[in-house]
């Protein structure tokens, strides 16, 4: 194996970061304080939304923006095969029906015909959709919002892979996040991803109601309100002044919290954000540019015309039959060459958890996208020779 070894994906740690972690080390609170406001607002400002709710995780935020909703056993969710399990498991988590929806094989993205699809399946009626941006492409919402808000389906998008994505809206571009065609908006901030905390989350919404009740949810379900407060004998004293310890949990919730230090790595990478998108879109040209040639035994994911990417992944499709190679060979000999590769995703569908609900499930385009994709090395510290690499060395895997 190459002493340069290119892992699939890498976070971009400069000393700005060092320093603002550093700094919120040494500050009074390490949750529960400044930062994580701060960061919310800086985030929503970012992506046009009127509330950001920081949390731990993706998979977290999911759950939040679920709950958010409403959502519970007596309710039907549509999902996303070709995706992460978290947009499946987030809404299953209230105990909603998942209902797995099928994508392009050519971009692993739901269209508005495997939304209606799904739909029917799940006997014309559902609650919500998550809506997976994956790669960080941008489905097609207006088409999919055109069918969902008039039958009252509220959408949620995962848009884990899609920091820093732009899309067409109103003669001009908007950002993902913004929630245009939207109720919310879920962002995974792992390390991999465009953007990290650590380990984090965020929720984009435009509904206040909504971010205060992911606040309360993701720390116990504790309110500290006053004014909300159902045991008054308790909160108060006998003057009717609020008695400085007291809090509520009037419904449970769950410690969702996302930590002082890690929001300040979070500000601090947001800050870096257009950087971190100049650098991924430049890869992104030259992968496309190189492998113009490659075709038909590989080809690459395209942009949808009214899309602007940040791309968190850079999947290409692979004939593996054709060139005569197991994709577990062609891992193995690009790692060997000093390139590391991953697959994205397994369908959500055929994991045995839901195949036992759903036993005789047939989503083609899910499989089909599957079967071919191998996601190669992408993230800002990579440099345009790095990139020839990857492509010279699957030239020579390829044969």
């Amino acid at each position: 194996m190459s002493d340069n070894y290119l892992p699939y994906g890498k976070q971009t740690i400069t000393q700005a970061d060092l320093d603002a972690v550093a700094e919120a080390l040494q500050a009074p609170l390490l949750t529960t304080g400044p930062m994580v406001g701060a960061f919310e607002q800086a985030f929503a400002s970012r992506v046009g939304a009127g509330e950001a709710v920081a949390c731990s995780n993706g998979t977290a935020a999911l759950h939040l923006a679920s709950m958010a909703l409403g959502l519970g056993p007596d309710d039907v969710v549509l999902a996303p095969s070709q995706s992460f399990m978290a947009s499946a498991n987030g809404p299953h988590y209230t105990g909603a029906r998942i209902v797995f929806m099928d994508c392009d094989p050519d971009t692993g993205l739901v269209t508005r015909q495997t939304f209606l699809e799904a739909l029917e399946r799940a006997g014309g009626k559902a609650s919500a959709a998550v809506i997976v941006h994956l790669n960080g492409e941008v489905a097609d919402m207006a088409a999919i919002a055109a069918e969902a808000r008039p039958r009252g389906i509220r959408l949620i998008e995962d848009a884990c892979h899609a920091v820093g994505t732009r899309f067409a809206h109103a003669g001009g571009m908007a950002e993902v996040g913004s929630c245009q065609y939207s109720d919310m908006a879920c962002f995974s901030l792992h390390p991999v991803k465009t953007i990290t905390m650590g380990e984090g989350g965020m929720v984009t919404t435009n509904n206040r109601e909504w971010a205060d009740d992911m606040r309360i949810k993701r720390s116990h379900g504790i309110r500290r309100e006053p004014s909300g407060f159902i045991n008054r004998d308790m909160a108060f004293d006998s003057n009717g002044s609020v008695n400085p310890w007291y809090h509520e949990m009037q419904a449970p919730g769950f410690n969702y919290r996302a930590t002082d230090f890690s929001c300040a790595l979070g500000l601090s990478q947001l800050g870096q954000l257009d950087h971190f998108i100049e650098r991924r879109k430049a890869l992104k040209a030259r992968y496309d540019q190189l492998f113009d040639g490659f075709h038909p035994l590989l080809s690459v994911v395209r942009t949808r015309q009214d899309c602007d990417p940040c791309r968190h992944l850079y999947p290409v499709l692979i004939d593996f039959a054709a060139i005569g190679k197991s994709r577990r060979v062609v891992m193995a000999q690009l790692h060997e060459l000093g390139v590391g590769t991953q697959v994205h995703y397994i369908p959500v569908h055929l994991q045995p958890y839901y195949r036992q609900l759903e036993p005789d499930l047939d989503l083609p385009g899910a499989v089909r996208y599957y079967e071919r994709a191998l996601s190669l090395p992408l993230y800002p510290l990579m440099q345009d020779s790095d990139a020839d690499r990857v492509v010279e060395a699957l030239r020579k895997v390829l044969g």
